[in-house]
């Protein structure tokens, strides 16, 4: 079968599945709705409650999800192929410590600004922490582009590696001096959630990550001649330093918005990826982009399904759902992928 071929195929029965995913979503919960009644309220008919329950509380927390794990999908093929390394991510790169140091910083702020502040961060659903996360976002990723002007992509890699663990230890001196609403909206906040967007925010959320695939699509090509070194990629014509810093103007458009509303959701963009390149059964760029968003948004769709089963207790969050699934197939590939092996 050919290249094409496995990556319609896949295509195709990714698809139907995060449908088939996305409609059990909006009818499965605390007050179970049926597939024929969710279809119904989609169109905009039927029971005012189950239309209520659908359209505006379901609805937007599973195109949230998909739109996300499609992002994160996207973003973790640009980062392992701009790095050749299977282990980066958004993590990797310093991103994710970024949005945490922005919300950390608005949090503990409010609690110097007096109790309007405190009242209103008590509305999570406010535009506080994610522009906060925004911020620490874009300015992380400019201070990464800098650098990468100046050092190899390997360097860059162990820079944001060095980044992340640094901005964990300036995070937690942060909220040493926040108070307990501030620590515990950081901490929903820092958990992971699709479920704080509403479908007046999906323009913000969708419109950047839909740049970023668009410019993913544009430097597909040259990332694959890039996987065989920038020396051929070179002699293809690849202008290599403007090819990272546009591959990673993409990452930041796939990754911030998500981050900003959805938190930092872990694993995603690490671990389909290689889903991807096992579907389509070539490391070319092009062809795992939709199965790379397609997949992207299958996984994290499911794991929402996890957090908001019809449990008594609502105890579990969403990375420790990605945890559980990410942790194991990242220890596999350590200890069984040729490719892992091969960085020994």
């Amino acid at each position: 079968m050919t290249v094409f071929a496995r990556t319609a195929a896949g295509s195709a029965g990714l698809g139907a599945a995060v449908l088939a995913c996305a409609i059990f979503a909006l009818g499965w919960g605390m007050i179970s709705v049926p597939a024929a009644d969710v279809v119904q309220a989609l169109a905009g008919g039927g029971d005012s409650l189950n239309g209520h329950i659908v359209r505006d509380i379901r609805l937007p927390r599973v195109l949230t999800a998909i739109i996300a794990g499609g992002a994160l999908g996207i973003g973790g093929v640009l980062m392992q192929a701009l790095f050749r390394n299977p282990m980066a991510d958004a993590w990797s790169l310093g991103l994710t410590a970024g949005g945490q140091l922005g919300v950390a910083l608005v949090v503990t702020a409010a609690a110097f600004a007096g109790p309007q502040a405190i009242s209103f961060l008590q509305a999570f659903e406010g535009p506080s922490t994610t522009l906060g996360a925004m911020l620490g976002v874009a300015v992380f990723a400019l201070l990464m582009m800098m650098v990468a002007r100046r050092v190899s992509t390997v360097t860059l890699l162990v820079v944001g590696l060095m980044l992340g663990f640094t901005v964990q230890g300036i995070v937690s001196i942060v909220l040493h001096f926040a108070n307990r609403v501030g620590g515990r909206v950081f901490s929903g906040w820092n958990d992971g959630t699709f479920a704080n967007v509403q479908l007046a925010d999906m323009p913000v959320l969708a419109a950047p990550v839909l740049l970023g695939a668009l410019l993913a699509l544009f430097n597909a090509k040259a990332l694959t001649a890039l996987l065989l070194g920038e020396t051929y990629a070179r002699s293809l014509g690849t202008d290599v330093s403007r090819l990272r810093r546009l591959t990673l103007a993409a990452v930041v458009l796939l990754v911030a918005p998500v981050t900003a509303f959805c938190g930092p959701v872990t694993f995603v963009g690490l671990i389909v990826p290689h889903f991807a390149r096992a579907v389509a059964g070539t490391a070319r760029i092009l062809p795992l982009l939709p199965l790379a968003a397609l997949s992207g948004a299958l996984l994290a769709l499911a794991a929402d399904l996890v957090v908001h089963a019809p449990w008594e207790q609502h105890f579990l969050h969403l990375n420790a759902v990605l945890a559980l699934v990410g942790a194991p197939v990242v220890i596999a590939l350590l200890l069984f992928s040729r490719t892992m092996r091969g960085q020994h």
